[in-house]
């Protein structure tokens, strides 16, 4: 299920975030898809794609944060 392009993320990262921290977030996405691939490799339960958002999210929160309730790049 990784993502090709930008416009292919869940409403809920494109409607949100600014294009340079989509593309973060995508490209985390799609890495964390590959290295997740084994169940033995994540925490608990938790799914291959649960875990790659995860990933993703952690990924956006190094560069971006969350101000005045839009995503803004840190200083």
């Amino acid at each position: 299920m990784p993502y090709d392009t930008n416009a292919d993320l869940p409403p809920s990262v494109r409607d949100n975030l600014p294009d340079a921290a989509q593309t973060i977030y995508r490209k985390a996405f799609n890495s964390a898809w590959e290295q997740y691939e084994d169940p033995a490799d994540r925490r608990g339960d938790a799914s291959r794609e649960e875990t790659a958002h995860r990933v993703a999210w952690s990924a956006v929160k190094g560069s971006y944060e969350k101000r005045d309730g839009h995503w803004r790049k840190k200083d």
